[in-house]
């Protein structure tokens, strides 16, 4: 039989220990080593039984356990230092709280899945670590950030094998009263309901959850309650899960619910109401559709004057390197759902029009509803102005407004203790959250060889005994008897080279690159001297079979008896398993198809760790590998033909191994330390470490986007949006006019035949502006290298100044310098130019002499 409902029953809490209450439900024991001490403590064996899960002990522990406990004084000591620690940290101010009145008073930070812990399994990869560890660093700094995302009620999925290596999905089933969240209620005890519209009269209804990360409120929607229908009460089952029809319901809940959420939260707790809304990918762009409806019905703004108003508040996030990788609806299903929502289909459907007519594009309209862009490493910044420039046409790439933020990672959550107790994340400068500024740590200087040494062996220990620990569990669960699982308790070597690589497994990501050559892979896992151990984890989507036959090739490489003791592939990966790697792997592997990894965060965890990086210089790596901080993989950027590139960059991959990383890493002093090696990761920890951490990455989003579009947000909004509407009406009239703007004559004066470096160029252009004055216009000379077809390179671009008027036509001049030699050449363009623009680039019109 099934049961009809799951729920969980705690004990009581003695009154003694009902501090335990709050710091079980703040998410800030999965990143406080000694909050976890705290609940281990409780029960040392049920915690490890439990998978550290600090809300299943104390829905298990027994109420014998609990009176004793409450009768400790030791522990109840330990209880209120913990308390108190926390309570220090949500009530002290930090960086953010230094920046005055400019930074916004509330951002809200949409997502559709986050990893915060193991315990809360609401992501699926990269994405929602990242979205995890934007929330911590947010706490940490003091921003005032809300998260809003979708409660998934069995998750992503929970991955295992097959006999034959085939990837398994099960669905357990989530119960929220058995995770650290608590359900929105109003003033009377009611829980909150947020509301959606859906086609034929329909409505889908959710409830909020809010966990508590450190000082941020998540806020997590969830449609499995009884006011929906079997088919609404589906829509939050789990995640990145069902068709078209499934998926736009989950998008239209995340954006256009999660903005009702954040009123609701914002209204019952006191919070300011955001100023700034930050859409992190495709995803959540239905929340600038629900603010438009909002100021179109509260203060009467037309659609175009709503929009205005919505973008200067809102930043979006970019995280796709490949148009495969973005939501895409059929346009006919989007004006179905949206039909009689508050906002017209005929306004809404041209935000995420393409060049398929047919379809309704997340990343265009994430584009066009925010005012500012990045992408997330300088290397995809680059690929998004290229993949995305044919909504700025007559731009060149480095003129489409999207700039680049790089992502980190979240130190304390991401690394071993041992390092951080050794001072390896240590700076004269202060604690790194309240450093502007780079950092360097430069308590790693202080770091004896030896020692760091002996910790690093200490932690590919712990990984190694992990590792034989699941290979056991994974065999058993394949089939296996006991008697035949003896060989598990030897697998892997503490004192051998580790190489990890764990991630998702879409094809771009080459899962199996590493078995292009078998027989030299074999040759160095089970070389006697200095042999290779590798470990490999990573998920495939359900729908996915490619990825799960790569999956399962590695699976059955991995099953030979003769290497088994030197390579295996983990299942179940996730947060838990993830710490084990980054902590014990000594090299972290990473080898893409170029440059489709947007960013790629786990060897920026592993850096944090001592771990040296052997990537594909993609993402991150792109821009921080520095030639001491690990080895990067030579990639074979013009070959075409996919396998052959394979084959070559596998055997670079092979090569490196052999010739650099393995002599290096066993090359050792008369006291057995590799003093070579070492010196590269005490590089890594000391420069490379702060560059990562998360912190640095929350910063930059605060200085460069959230600031500014706070300072955007609160002048559209000035006088009851009257400069909204007059930045609307400006807009509308300079477009309806740009098609008759001309550069009519530029002259050049002032060198001669032979000009030479040094002397100047005097530039007077004659610009024609039907129906527009030269304020709404930028007249800019822009210069530098020219090639054989007359292309422009190395721009540098300066304004004109206007000189004189003769009815519509107008005379601009400006004098640019002849600094360098070679072939020079300039032009004349014409921008739109207003205060209420972001970037010169942003209406997307331009025109060129």
């Amino acid at each position: 039989m099934r049961a009809l409902r799951r729920l969980t029953v705690r004990a009581a809490l003695p009154e003694a220990l009902l501090p335990l209450a709050p710091l079980v439900m703040n998410l800030r024991w999965s990143w406080h080593p000694e909050t976890r001490d705290l609940f281990e403590s409780v029960d040392p064996d049920l915690w490890v039984s439990c998978g550290n899960d600090p809300v299943r002990v104390l829905g298990e522990v027994s109420a014998e356990r609990l009176a004793a406990l409450a009768g400790d004084r030791k522990f109840l000591r330990r209880l209120s230092d913990v308390t108190d620690d926390l309570q220090d940290y949500l009530d002290a101010p930090h960086w953010y709280q230094s920046l005055g009145p400019d930074a916004p008073a509330s951002i809200a930070y949409f997502s559709a899945e986050f990893g915060i812990t193991e315990v809360l399994p609401q992501y699926s990869g990269g994405l929602g670590i990242l979205a995890g560890d934007h929330l911590k660093a947010a706490s940490d700094l003091g921003v005032p950030l809300i998260g809003v995302g979708l409660l998934y009620r069995a998750g992503y999925f929970s991955q295992g094998l097959s006999a034959d290596g085939w990837q398994l999905e099960h669905y357990p089933a989530l119960d929220p009263h058995g995770l650290p969240v608590k359900l929105m209620r109003d003033a009377e005890g009611n829980a909150v309901v947020i509301t959606v519209p859906l086609p034929e009269g329909r409505t889908l209804h959710a409830h909020v959850w809010r966990a508590q990360v450190g000082r941020v409120a998540l806020l997590l929607l969830d449609s499995d309650i009884e006011e929906n229908t079997p088919a609404e009460r589906g829509v939050t089952d789990r995640l990145y899960g069902g068709g078209e029809d499934h998926r736009l319901r989950q998008e239209m809940l995340l954006g256009i619910g999660g903005v009702r959420a954040v009123r609701a939260h914002c209204a019952l707790t006191g919070t300011p109401q955001p100023e700034v809304f930050h859409a992190n990918e495709g995803h959540a762009g239905f929340q600038g559709i629900e603010r438009i409806r909002e100021l179109t019905e509260s203060h009467g703004l037309s659609f175009a004057e709503a929009l205005q108003a919505v973008r200067g508040g809102t930043v979006f996030t970019t995280h796709t390197p490949v148009p495969a990788g973005i939501d895409r609806f059929p346009r006919a299903l989007v004006e179905r759902y949206f039909a009689g929502f508050g906002v017209g289909v005929h306004d809404l459907l041209p935000l995420g029009a393409e060049e398929d007519p047919t379809k309704f594009n997340m990343a265009h309209l994430g584009l066009r509803l925010g005012q500012r862009a990045n992408g997330v490493s300088e290397l995809h910044g680059h690929v998004s102005r290229d993949m995305f420039g044919h909504l700025w046409p007559g731009f060149d790439s480095d003129d489409v407004p999207i700039s680049s933020i790089t992502n980190g990672v979240h130190a304390a959550t991401w690394t071993a203790r041992e390092l951080v107790e050794l001072g390896t994340q240590t700076s004269s400068q202060g604690d790194p959250v309240d450093v502007a500024g780079p950092v360097r740590f430069d308590q790693v200087d202080r770091i004896g060889a030896g020692e760091l040494w002996a910790t690093r062996r200490v932690l590919r220990a712990r990984l190694v005994d992990e590792v034989r620990r699941r290979v056991r569990e994974t065999a058993l669960s394949r089939g296996a008897s006991e008697v035949e699982v003896g060989w598990t308790d030897s697998v892997f070597d503490p004192d051998v080279l580790t190489v990890g690589f764990a991630r998702r497994v879409p094809s771009y990501k080459r899962l199996t690159l590493m078995l292009k050559d078998p027989a030299r892979l074999k040759a160095l896992l089970l070389d006697p001297e200095r042999p290779i151990q590798l470990v490999i984890a990573g998920k495939s989507h359900p729908a996915d079979d490619g990825g799960k036959q790569l999956i399962q090739q590695m699976v059955k490489f991995a099953d030979d008896p003769e290497i088994r003791h030197r390579i295996a592939f983990l299942p179940g990966y996730d947060i838990g398993m993830a710490r084990y790697l980054y902590w014990g792997c000594d090299v972290w592997l990473n080898n893409p198809l170029r440059p489709l990894e947007a960013c790629g965060t786990s060897g920026m965890k592993s850096a944090l760790n001592g771990g040296l990086n052997l990537s594909i210089k993609d993402g991150w790596w792109d821009e921080w590998f520095d030639g001491q901080n690990g080895w990067a993989i030579p990639t074979a950027d013009g070959v075409e033909d996919p396998d052959r590139r394979d084959d070559v960059e596998a055997a670079a991959i092979y090569e490196l191994l052999d010739r650099q990383v393995l002599p290096r890493f066993y090359e050792t002093d008369r006291d057995g330390v590799p003093t070579r090696w070492v010196e590269m990761v005490k590089h890594t920890l000391a420069a490379l470490g702060p560059k990562v951490l998360a912190s640095r990455m929350v910063a930059d989003y605060v200085q460069q986007l959230y600031v500014p579009a706070a300072g955007s947000a609160r002048a559209l909004a000035e006088g009851g949006y009257r400069v909204a509407r007059e930045q609307a009406a400006w807009r509308s009239h300079l477009l309806a006019n740009w098609g008759s703007v001309r550069v009519a004559h530029v002259e050049a004066t002032g060198v001669g035949d032979t000009p030479e470096i040094g002397s100047t160029l005097d530039l007077r252009a004659e610009v024609e502006l039907p129906g527009l004055v030269p304020g709404d216009v930028e007249v800019q000379a822009a210069y530098g290298r020219v090639d054989d077809t007359d292309g422009l390179h190395e721009v540098t671009a300066v304004p004109m100044a206007h000189e004189a008027t003769e009815g519509s036509r107008h005379w601009f001049a400006a004098t640019i310098p002849l600094e360098r030699t070679g072939a020079f050449g300039y032009t004349v363009r014409v921008l739109p130019s207003s205060p209420g623009l972001a970037t010169p680039a942003e209406l997307g019109v331009v025109t060129t002499a």
